[in-house]
């Protein structure tokens, strides 16, 4: 109903597009706010062709649908070098997660995966009376800035592959979620059964995903690869 909207419409020194996939919304929206015309698409933000409605820089503001904020960060991912800012409302278990350091039962894939391109922020909390009706849950508002990084110094692909593999299995050590993923090199090398057993002896197979910060997951990646 345009709560954020209504006041960044107020703002001159922005190019301001706005994304609404449910159409009665986007009906009250240019019913009740001048300025809609022309700045509104009725359109899935996830399916949207980003690169083609935003040719240069563009940065991401929302109280994103709590159902497919995870989607949303990863589409964020996919134009991390076009989007410099996010500043997003979302379900406050997933707001910590994301900014979560390792050592953390919450830490995990979004965590990792956001965390190596971009300074993370958490804000403040939203709590569920700011809402009508309230919900069950409480909200908080993240601040994503990207960082200086422009390599992972590591092959990409393989880096998200060992991340979310890894977490595929939390709870136990890396050594058995991974394991694939070393028997693949061994075969590529050529090596013996023993020499995979040793490579999986090193001490990073003992860890679990959680202990690992990026650059733990960028050495782990460069090893399997």
């Amino acid at each position: 109903m345009g709560v954020l909207t209504q006041y960044l419409l107020e703002r001159e020194d922005i190019d301001l597009k706005l994304v609404e996939i449910d159409t009665e919304s986007v009906e009250y929206l240019l019913t009740h706010f001048q300025g809609m015309q022309g700045r509104l698409m009725e359109a899935d933000f996830l399916t949207l062709p980003l690169e083609r409605i935003f040719p240069g820089d563009f940065c991401v503001i929302g109280n994103f649908p709590y159902n497919i904020s995870s989607q949303i960060f990863f589409k964020v991912l996919d134009h991390k070098d076009h989007i410099p800012q996010v500043v997003g409302m979302v379900q406050k278990e997933v707001a910590e997660r994301i900014a979560e350091k390792p050592g953390s039962k919450t830490y995990g894939i979004l965590s990792v995966l956001l965390q190596a391109w971009y300074d993370i922020e958490y804000l403040f909390t939203v709590g569920s009376g700011c809402f009508a009706p309230p919900p069950k849950v409480e909200s908080a508002v993240i601040r994503l800035r990207r960082n200086g990084r422009t390599s992972l110094g590591c092959d990409e692909k393989l880096f998200k592959t060992v991340v979310k593999t890894a977490f595929g299995q939390r709870r136990k050590m890396m050594r058995n979620p991974l394991k694939p993923l070393a028997a693949a090199k061994a075969g590529r090398e050529g090596w013996s059964p023993e020499e995979l057993s040793a490579f999986l002896s090193q001490p990073v197979f003992s860890q679990r995903p959680e202990q690992l910060s990026v650059e733990d997951f960028v050495a782990l990646t460069n090893l399997l690869a």
